[in-house]
């Protein structure tokens, strides 16, 4: 059978339609196809809106692929129409000017690694033999060998992520006195069973990587280097008073910024859920049900990105207005940029609101297949802004460079687009309760918020930092399911903090985590010095 053509109607030419057929059908006949157009345009919308339709359900199923332009408008039309591709795209056959096939781009970061990238590995310089600079070439015995940059060859070995070494100290006895001698621990090692750093491993696999205690003990005893999750806790647990110090100076700092990312996603705190259920029990309404993992990026003037997570019954707003507590009444309100939820904005600290562009872009990514000729219209506006703002970030502009550039080239497509917008729901062109009028009335609703970076230097588009961000408490929600008590969760606050912190600047965070447990009495003293960007010169201090 051949597939019907989809056809969007709105319910004022269903409307017209009905009443034109009116005269020629009996009274039965024409209730039959009312119920019938009814039911039709009920099926639509609610394949539309609903969270459960088909194509959210595939979603939920298999994943949902990239958001990119060329996936959701060229492949989707492509695939749909059989049309050929479009002049200027790259194909199989496509030649260069001399006429011969042109080589297909590689994809960026497919390739060798260089050995310039393992920057802390151990390195060992070989020498050539009894060969030396200036000595007589071996091979033609006339010229001389000089030195030349050195051939690097980079060699990987696997081991266990917590390794354990056996001492075993000879002992001697006197048969008279029953005196017994001990050989001391070879060059002066300490008598704690657990290093420094198994604390930092311990919380990068725990809290950086998501993988559970329990699943970790398992790895370990396969590898015959036992270690319960009991101990594991402990070990995290007596490492964490140095990070906290760290977390609550990251927190001063993340207040004084003039940008602030902030997003919500759901956590599990037992703890919370049985407090919460004996409320119920008891026919009382707890204070608050919701349970949230909040993260924030905030962007310091040098450029530095601070990572802070919170979980608890508090929203991103609440957590926020605790931060921003902390700022010094000089300063102006920062800029604040998340989703449009209202939760967001319950701060009573005065900020600048950026709303993100991807979320007011996914609506409509989301009911493509539904409106792909109006969808296509406004992903391809968005597509503009983003080119604009990428050339801004390759050219190295400044904040207000980048401000400039955007209101020359970005602000007339986007004008464009919203009296596009406003004209489609204003003459009723598409039906204002369909997945399109609700993507349409969402943008011009929030447009304030979306535009901003149209009006403010340094501005961003959307909240993707934040999202990303959030990634490592959904990972650990994923693997580990829930904290246990409410400690439990700020322990691993703590610890995603400070490794997300750290990969935000460019830092190792074990050898970062490995300095703070070491050092631990200087960090709680004078946490402002032992920050990720400034730790190094307290550490060279002290050794």
């Amino acid at each position: 059978m051949t597939p019907p053509e989809i056809v969007n109607a709105t319910q004022a030419q269903l409307d017209d339609l009905l009443a034109k057929v009116k005269s020629t059908l009996t009274a039965q006949e024409y209730l039959l196809l009312e119920g019938v157009l009814g039911t039709f345009i009920c099926v639509m919308l609610a394949l539309q809106n609903a969270k459960t339709s088909i194509n959210r359900f595939r979603k939920m199923l298999f994943g949902a692929s990239t958001e990119s332009k060329g996936n959701v408008v060229k492949d989707k039309d492509k695939a749909a129409t059989g049309a050929p591709p479009v002049a200027g795209e790259a194909t199989s056959t496509e030649c260069d000017p001399e006429g011969e096939p042109a080589k297909p781009k590689a994809k960026p970061g497919h390739g060798r690694i260089g050995a310039q990238a393992y920057r802390d590995a151990r390195v060992v310089k070989v020498g050539v033999g009894e060969l030396q600079s200036g000595d007589v070439c071996p091979e033609c015995t006339d010229g001389k060998v000089y030195d030349t940059p050195p051939r690097t060859i980079v060699k990987v070995i696997g081991q266990p992520p917590l390794v354990a070494t056996v001492y075993e100290l000879g002992r001697l006895r006197c048969r008279l006195c029953d005196a017994t001698f001990t050989a001391p621990m070879p060059g002066g090692l300490a008598a704690p069973k657990y290093a420094h750093s198994c604390a930092s491993m311990l919380a990068i696999l725990r809290y950086g990587s998501g993988m559970p205690f329990f699943r970790l003990e398992g790895l370990q005893r396969s590898l015959n280097v036992p270690l319960p999750d009991a101990t594991q806790w402990k070990i995290v647990c007596d490492g964490v008073p140095a990070p906290r110090a760290i977390r609550e100076e990251l927190i001063r700092e993340a207040a004084q910024a003039p940008l602030i990312h902030l997003d919500d996603t759901t956590a599990q705190i037992l703890a919370l859920q049985v407090q919460r259920n004996k409320f119920e029990a008891a026919g009382k309404t707890p204070q608050a049900k919701a349970i949230n993992t909040s993260g924030f990026v905030a962007v310091l003037p040098q450029g530095r990105k601070v990572a802070l997570y919170f979980t608890g019954h508090k929203h991103a707003g609440q957590n926020l207005a605790d931060i921003l507590a902390l700022r010094a009444r000089e300063l102006g309100p920062p800029t604040q940029m998340s989703d449009a939820l209202a939760c967001n904005f319950v701060s009573v600290f005065k900020t600048i609101i950026a709303k993100c562009l991807s979320h007011g872009r996914r609506m409509f990514v989301d009911i493509f297949e539904h409106f792909p000729q109006q969808c296509r219209h406004v992903i391809e506006v968005l597509a503009q802004v983003y080119a604009v703002d990428a050339h801004c970030r390759d050219e190295g502009m400044s904040a207000e460079q980048r401000l400039v550039h955007h209101q020359a080239h970005s602000d007339p497509p986007m004008q464009g687009l919203h009296r596009w917008m406003t004209e489609q729901l204003d003459k009723r062109l598409i039906e204002p309760n369909s997945g399109l009028g609700g993507a349409l009335r969402y943008m011009l609703n929030h447009w304030s918020g979306l535009t901003l970076f149209l009006r403010q230097a340094g501005a961003p588009l959307d909240n993707n930092l934040c999202e990303r961000l959030l990634k490592r408490a959904i990972r650990h929600r994923r693997n580990s399911m829930f904290f246990k008590t409410q400690y439990g969760a700020e322990v691993g606050d703590i610890y995603m903090s400070l490794i997300s912190t750290c990969e935000l600047c460019g830092v190792n965070p074990f050898k970062y985590l490995q300095a703070l447990q070491i050092h631990c009495l200087d960090v709680i003293a004078t946490p402002a010095l032992w920050l990720p960007w400034n730790y190094h010169e307290q550490q060279a201090r002290a050794a």
